[in-house]
């Protein structure tokens, strides 16, 4: 201990306590010491280096204290006028203060009437933390120096001066000889740099310090990037899952991988993405582009809702996250359809901080058949972001019985690979108030090798139709969920073009009903069908565009409706895309039920 220069003592205002240096110009100590910094001078003096004289220090970093004495977070950092010529502390693995044979532990403190310090003998109760936060002391002996007002902040130390903690609290119980410490992986958890300097069982030496020095060159280059999807890249598909709130900063993260996760490689991992954030490399040459459907990495997040049986009212909703081609359910609850919006709305941004960061998001509802014209793509982010989903995301539907067709799902599957191509493909157009028999429809469908198919009107205004393209294994579906009022066809509602005809369209012998033809209808039309109108200018927007790239190019066409003068009278406002690529939910989620949140 005679050699311990590094021990200080720090002033500030009126309160006297103790600190410990960690590097040649920082020094370890309770944030409650320098409660007024804002409004007292911070100064520290090495008892065994008097020579230096009294030093001024600024806060530079806190652990969040928020004053009361149970409060977490009791740490400051302090940073010192000038680098000093001590050899700072040094450091024991985490868990050698509560090894058995538990050691004798020295803490060095300035209670009153010791300006030079003196020395506290005291041992850990247990491994046991105290609200997640404290290792409990004892007296080694029974008797001695109590740890009390001039010890906060003081290292605890090993027979041999190595810090295994730091002391932050006494008893108020009088004749009772104990108290309070923070240990070195909690320490750690609020100022991260300290994860460089503490040895890690399991952990190479040399990746700690690589990985904090890319921390203070990502913060000192600015880089942005999100924290939790850096730590569920590195702890992979089956690691511990994302804590509760999540990780506000990269050191954060950083420090939980280090000390939680029992992967030591995660460390690694976590050091490697950081590396391509902060030296991404030369840009590689670009190749000619070609778009295919396996080259356009969808990271899915998605939103599946069905029946309930608790009641007509009553859904189930499920959230996920698929990555690596594994699903990590984020959710599951039964609501009444009226609470569907704000629950998703919560969940979403939970669930994409569970993808790889390479990926892009891709949000999928999965929706039954009578739900399929919801508009969820203009359902809001959350109550403080009225951006919409679909302007925020790309964005698909997809219909619940046809994504867990066993039939369906292997067809589409050998769809896209035919799609894979990257070849455009030819909308097969679905005119509004169609004559079109549904056998016919679906012969064309599959005579075509359709990719898509373009609904001038929605589900309910041409059930059979949407059926026939349900249960055909075209990939895309797209259509106008409002489509167009029957009076533009001078028809009565109920009668085609967005309104739903109560009666069949079609006899039980297939043969369409008596009424007039619909190119009469048109003949009466003051003006052009929106719905036609809307297949027209669906046409030309997705000519060119290789099936895999329509929720991209989809979601620009959100964005770009909904930054027009008018945005309701844009073509684009209301569109529909149902997209079902089966490869990029190899893993589809058993029947909802039991829900549990």
């Amino acid at each position: 201990m005679n050699s311990a220069a590094w021990h200080a003592r720090i002033h500030c205002g009126q309160e006297v306590g103790a600190g410990f240096l960690v590097t040649p110009r920082r020094v370890l100590t309770c944030a409650h010491v320098v409660r007024r910094s804002d409004q007292d001078p911070v100064t520290v003096v090495f008892p065994h280096a008097r020579e230096l004289g009294e030093l001024s220090a600024s806060v530079v970093a806190h652990g969040g204290w928020a004053g009361g004495p149970t409060d977490p977070g009791d740490l400051a950092v302090l940073e010192l006028e000038r680098e000093v010529p001590l050899v700072p502390a040094r450091f024991a693995p985490p868990d050698s203060a509560y090894t058995e044979p538990y050691p004798k532990l020295v803490a060095y403190g300035f209670p009153v009437g010791y300006d030079e310090g003196t020395l506290a003998e005291y041992r850990a109760v247990s491994g046991q933390l105290i609200a997640g936060e404290w290792l409990e002391l004892v007296s080694w002996q029974g008797h001695g120096q109590p740890i009390e007002a001039g010890f906060s902040g003081a290292a605890a130390t090993l027979p041999d001066g190595r810090v295994v903690g730091m002391i932050t609290a006494a008893s108020d119980a009088p004749n009772v000889l104990k108290g309070r410490m923070l240990p070195l992986d909690v320490l750690a958890r609020y100022w991260p740099e300290l994860g460089s300097l503490v040895p890690t069982p399991g952990h190479d030496t040399d990746v700690l310090r690589e990985l904090y020095a890319l921390l203070r060159r990502a913060a000192g280059a600015g880089r942005e990037c999100d924290p939790n999807r850096m730590y569920v890249d590195a702890v992979g598909a089956f690691g511990p899952p994302l804590p509760a709130g999540g990780f506000s900063t990269l050191g954060a993260a950083a420090a939980y991988v280090q000390w939680e996760v029992p992967d030591p490689a995660a460390v690694d991992r976590f050091a490697g993405r950081l590396r391509e954030l902060v030296d991404p490399g030369p840009p590689a040459p670009r190749a000619a582009p070609r778009a295919t459907a396996a080259a356009t990495a969808w990271a899915p997040v998605v939103v599946e809702i069905d029946h309930s049986g608790a009641g007509p009212d009553q859904v189930t909703v499920e959230v996920s996250a698929y990555r690596d081609g594994q699903r990590r359910p984020v959710g599951t609850r039964r609501l009444p359809r009226t609470g569907v919006r704000a629950y998703v709305q919560r969940r979403i941004d939970e669930a994409v901080a569970h993808l790889d960061p390479d990926a892009e998001e891709l949000v999928t509802f999965v929706l039954p058949r009578e739900w399929l014209n919801e508009a969820v793509a203009h359902w809001e982010c959350g109550a403080d972001d009225s951006t919409p989903l679909g302007c925020a995301y790309p964005l698909v539907v997809t219909d619940r019985a046809r994504h867990r067709s066993g039939r369906l799902r292997r067809r589409l599957h050998k769809k896209w690979q035919q799609l894979d191509a990257g070849l455009p493909i030819e909308v097969h157009r679905v005119e509004c108030g169609s004559q079109e028999r549904p056998p016919s429809l679906r012969k064309r469908l599959w005579d075509g090798d359709a990719g898509l198919a373009g609904f001038a009107v929605p589900p309910a205004a041409a059930r059979e139709h949407f059926e026939v393209g349900l249960n055909v294994p075209v990939p895309v579906l797209v259509w106008s969920r409002t489509g167009c009022p029957a009076a533009v066809h001078g028809e009565q509602p109920g009668a085609g073009c967005g309104h739903e005809d109560p009666r069949p369209a079609w006899s039980e012998h297939g043969q369409r009903r008596a009424g007039r033809p619909h190119t009469a209808v048109l003949a009466e039309a003051p003006s052009p069908c929106p719905g036609t109108a809307f297949l027209d200018q669906l046409t030309a927007a997705v000519a060119g565009v290789p099936p895999a790239e329509l929720p991209r190019h989809v979601l620009s066409l959100r964005m770009t409706a909904d930054a027009a003068d008018e945005p309701d009278r844009h073509w684009a406002r209301d569109l529909q895309l149902l997209w079902d690529d089966p490869r990029c939910f190899p893993e589809p989620a058993a029947s909802l039920h039991s829900p549990v949140d």
